[in-house]
């Protein structure tokens, strides 16, 4: 009896332990923690730092709330611009800036723009870890790396102010107030062979299918470089619908541009929006495939 006493009272203990691990996401023997972020598969080749883009996703999150225009989004810029290769301010109206970066490829007058929007919705206790930082922070490292290379096309790294549209703008009037920088932006770079804007890129369990407006020859592309990479699965062969992003001033432009971002994502301008979303392997994958693909534009 003693015996199946202490086999109990064990069963009992580790039961507890694993609910524990469970409501904490601290399960061993999966990737980052949980099951849903092992969803995302590992490259096969290994030149993107995930875990340097998570902890730029921890730092900004770290500044709390965003708002363009904002002490704390006017901190950040200046933290891009040191960041970026050769990182300078690009005037929007209402004192607002663009972060423009730019390595010069072999051939100068062959552009191709990166794009991510740094600053957060204007919601009290929003901190955007997936809507604003994740993108930026894989745009950062992917302009470090590329530096160390030559590309034939000169990149452009641009990280856009005033994606959102100021607090009290209905819903219905964001495509009049807000894209603040990419309208700035595009007209600039009107002759840029491709645009790949990085918007909702770091969710845990990242699936991101073709938004509807985004260019498919170049979607096409990016899929290919998925898969050349080892992570196709990320980048499946559906389509999802019509979504107003930064991509769409440059569209509007004549750039064939696309738009990487899971907009079934459950914590779109929520409080959840928080880093316990954010798997260094979802943006490991995004990043990965963005090494891939660029040198072929």
């Amino acid at each position: 009896m003693r015996v199946l006493f202490v086999v109990l009272v064990l069963q009992v203990v580790l039961g507890c332990a694993l609910i524990a691990l469970v409501a904490t996401d601290n399960l061993p023997f999966t990737a980052d923690g949980d099951s849903e972020a092992a969803a995302v598969p590992r490259p096969s080749v290994d030149r993107f730092d995930g875990d340097a883009a998570y902890a730029s996703v921890k730092r900004q999150v770290a500044l709390g709330p965003r708002p363009a225009g904002s002490a704390a989004s006017r901190g950040l810029a200046q933290r891009i611009r040191r960041a970026l290769p050769g990182g300078r301010f690009q005037a929007v109206p209402g004192g607002l800036r663009n972060v423009v970066g730019r390595i010069r490829g072999r051939d100068p007058d062959r552009i191709v723009v990166v794009g991510a929007h740094y600053d957060t919705k204007d919601i009290p206790g929003f901190v955007g870890a997936n809507d604003g930082a994740s993108g930026t922070a894989i745009l950062t490292q992917l302009a470090r790396r590329m530096e160390r290379r030559r590309p034939r096309s000169t990149l452009v790294f641009v990280a856009f102010d005033g994606e959102e549209s100021p607090a009290g703008a209905p819903p219905e009037q964001f495509e009049q107030r807000g894209l603040r920088g990419s309208k700035v932006a595009a007209p600039r770079y009107r002759d840029a062979r491709a645009m790949i804007l990085l918007d909702f890129v770091g969710e845990k369990g990242l699936r991101l299918e073709r938004e509807q407006l985004s260019d498919s020859a170049l979607w096409g592309k990016l899929r290919a470089a998925a898969s050349r990479a080892g992570v196709g699965s990320v980048f499946p062969s559906g389509t999802q619908g019509p979504i107003l992003d930064d991509h769409v001033p440059f569209l509007r432009a004549g750039v064939p541009s696309v738009d990487l971002i899971d907009f079934d994502y459950a914590c779109f301008h929520k409080a959840c929006d928080n880093l316990s979303r954010i798997s260094p392997r979802s943006l490991d994958a995004v990043g990965e495939t963005m090494l891939e693909l660029l040198p072929t534009l």
